[in-house]
């Protein structure tokens, strides 16, 4: 009994296409494939019959060349994410991509400098303690008098100290704004391969569905016209 498991599970074919040795798991019978993969594989090998298996690695490349031409005849010439696109629903491969952990790695000093400085910036900490700041300088300023204080009013030293701050702050916050719009931009792309694949895998999936659901009509045609003729057989 463990010898023929043994042999069921060594058990080998060749595809029908290249004439290569694979294991039964990767060999595809040619009318297991949707419709229009199958027309194309028969347009190159018109030999081909319904029952001859195909090796998945000229299944891929076959799977490649169909969705290049589906996207070719909609959107004409296609660019290098669509093609990417194609590339990746023959292969299996995942386009989802974790945009935050790739710019973080990815950041250098003044980058990660620039992004801190332009989060405190913005927020409520930032806002508050520099209230309490303007305050206790007026405050000292205002109560030490006109002869006492190292910033008398009308606060020229305060005003040059906010210019400069101001004038620093900006450049600073338009670069971690532009590291953003980066990241947003590469966000965009992604989620639009991710959107194409599932497009085209859910049209795919029609496709196959609406392929069994003929099949297994026309089986039961067959099925029916058998029980007839078995009926017609028996009353004769």
């Amino acid at each position: 009994m463990s010898a023929e498991k043994k042999q069921v599970a060594t058990a080998h074919g060749k595809c029908a296409v290249t004439g290569r040795e694979w294991a039964d798991h990767d060999l595809v019978p040619l009318a297991a494939l949707r419709p229009a993969l199958a027309r194309r594989l028969k347009t190159d090998h018109p030999d081909l019959a319904p029952t001859d298996r195909i090796g998945h690695d000229v299944v891929d490349r076959y799977r490649a060349k169909y969705v290049e031409e589906l996207l070719s005849d909609e959107k004409g010439e296609l660019n290098e994410i669509e093609r990417r696109v194609a590339e990746s629903l023959a292969s299996n491969e995942r386009l989802v991509h974790n945009i935050e952990n790739t710019f973080s790695e990815k950041r250098t000093l003044g980058e990660r400098l620039a992004d801190n400085l332009a989060s405190f910036g913005g927020s409520w900490s930032f806002i508050l303690s520099f209230g309490a700041v303007l305050v206790v300088w007026i405050v000292i300023n205002a109560v030490q008098g006109q002869t006492g204080a190292f910033d008398p009013y009308p606060f020229i030293l305060l005003n040059l100290v906010l210019s400069t701050l101001a004038a620093l702050q900006a450049p600073v916050i338009m670069m971690s704004q532009k590291r953003q719009e980066t990241k947003d931009r590469v966000r965009s792309l992604n989620d639009y391969q991710i959107n194409l694949k599932a497009e085209l895998e859910i049209r795919h999936l029609h496709e196959k569905l609406d392929h069994l659901i003929n099949n297994q009509w026309q089986r039961l045609a067959e099925i029916q016209q058998l029980q007839l003729e078995l009926m017609n057989e028996r009353r004769s």
